[in-house]
């Protein structure tokens, strides 16, 4: 009974926290403005099926991609024996689907000590190549300091978890043979077991390393639960719902402004009335173009949550692969770190409040924004569907029709727009004078 006390109060106080942290990830993005997503929904289920659940982006690079889709199917599957554990724990009874599945049961573990025991090896490579083979976009700037602590702790807490599954597994193994002189029958523990417990000729201390193995195991799922939200392994979670409300538009098609747009076509309608009263729709919005987190829309800020710093695309975007300052993640992680200071901000001293910073200028900088060339090679490359460059266009636009910065090379090309229509120093009525020379 105390047994089963303690694993209840630890899982309602792991899952609380978890739902807490959760609820302040939401009110964060909805500080973003509203952008319709909810169009075309059998598009988007085919999106998300493909993209997050398939993984299809993720094999343009064909080796992290199937070291990835081992931990990803491990992930997965192992969800079914963490189930019985939950069973188990809340109960009292030990591996309670064993009797109801019979010989399928055997078979099911087997299949997750498989893949836990690759997910270990792959957890390895993964650590190796952050840092012994030191992979070019794995040891950029940006990931200085908490984000490559970040990105090994993760993997740290992968090992300690599957180490634990295989003591709990292990030592039930021995403890089975020790009993019944008959084994489990499982794939992995069947072997691992008598290796690492064969020595040991007490029930009670094999069940006690057991049970280490058990609590370790339900510990670090709540560790590594909540600290989730904290990480930029969230994209474990948002993946699915980013994929979702992915931009269905065909890639370089930019957006316009509605109230810029509404303007334009009332001056061009003759018919239309100046003095009528604005629709909610048509209403001038606070701010052109993005300066902060709250001017941009709440899935530019699900993108940054999502991030998973991966860095495909930066190592992808011809700007920063010829010098530039711009890096697509650095945009993501600004973005996000940025999203979390509001958040907070507004949470301790009140809707009104004002820090006096900005994502544009204190995160930022203008020489990142004009560094874009647009390609859209980011956006192609992100195995989630993430949007770095509509974040780069809205801040890039708050430049231009703000405060009316942008880089020399462009101030005569929008002078002469502005004064000719054109990118040409010429008067329209002189346009198609080239046709009239012999």
């Amino acid at each position: 009974m105390n047994s089963i006390i303690a694993f209840a109060l630890l899982s309602i106080g792991g899952i609380s926290f978890f739902t807490w942290n959760v609820l302040k990830i939401r009110q964060n993005i909805l500080l973003g403005r509203e952008t319709n997503r909810s169009d075309n929904s059998g598009e988007r289920w085919r999106t998300m099926l493909l993209v997050a659940f398939g993984q299809k982006k993720m094999f343009s690079r064909p080796i992290a991609a199937l070291l990835h889709l081992v931990i990803y199917s491990a992930f997965l599957i192992t969800q079914i024996e963490l189930i019985e554990i939950f069973i188990d724990g809340l109960s009292g009874e030990h591996r309670v689907f064993e009797d109801a599945l019979g010989g399928f049961y055997t078979f099911l573990i087997s299949f997750i000590e498989i893949l836990s025991l690759l997910t270990f090896f792959v957890t390895i490579a993964f650590l190796a190549r952050r840092n012994l083979l030191k992979l070019p976009r794995f040891t950029m700037s940006e990931l200085r300091g908490w984000p490559m602590k970040d990105a090994n702790l993760i993997l740290i807490f992968e090992i300690i978890l599957l180490s634990c599954i295989f003591t709990m597994n292990g030592a039930d193994e021995a403890s089975h043979l020790l009993k019944s002189n008959e084994s489990y029958g499982f794939a992995v523990s069947q072997f691992l077991g008598p290796i690492l417990f064969g020595g040991i000729k007490s029930i009670d201390t094999l069940h006690v390393l057991e049970q280490i193995g058990w609590w370790g195991h339900i510990f670090m799922v709540f560790v590594f639960l909540n600290y989730l939200p904290y990480s930029k392994h969230l994209h474990i979670l948002l993946a699915f719902p980013n994929t979702y409300f992915s931009n269905l538009e065909n890639k370089g098609r930019f957006t316009n402004m509605e109230s810029v747009t509404n303007e334009v076509k009332l001056m061009l309608d003759p018919n239309a009335d100046p003095y009528a009263a604005p629709t909610a729709t048509s209403d001038a919005p606070q701010r052109f173009g993005a300066k902060d987190v709250t001017d941009l829309t709440w899935k530019n800020l699900m993108d940054a949550y999502s991030c998973t710093e991966c860095g495909r695309c930066t190592s992808s975007c011809p700007a920063n692969i010829t010098g530039k300052k711009l890096s697509p993640r650095k945009i993501m992680m600004d973005t996000r770190d940025r999203l979390v200071e509001v958040g907070e901000g507004l949470r301790k001293n009140g809707k009104d409040y004002q820090d006096g910073k900005s994502l544009l200028g204190d995160y930022i900088t203008e020489e990142e924004l004009w560094a874009c060339t647009s390609c859209n090679a980011c956006v192609q490359e992100c195995p989630i569907n993430i949007d770095p460059l509509s974040i780069i266009i809205d801040l890039r636009r708050y430049l231009v029709m703000e405060e009316s910065k942008m880089p020399t090379e462009l101030t005569g090309m929008l002078t002469n727009i502005e004064n000719n229509g054109a990118p040409w120093q010429f008067s329209p009525i002189d346009r198609l004078n080239w046709a009239n020379e012999e």
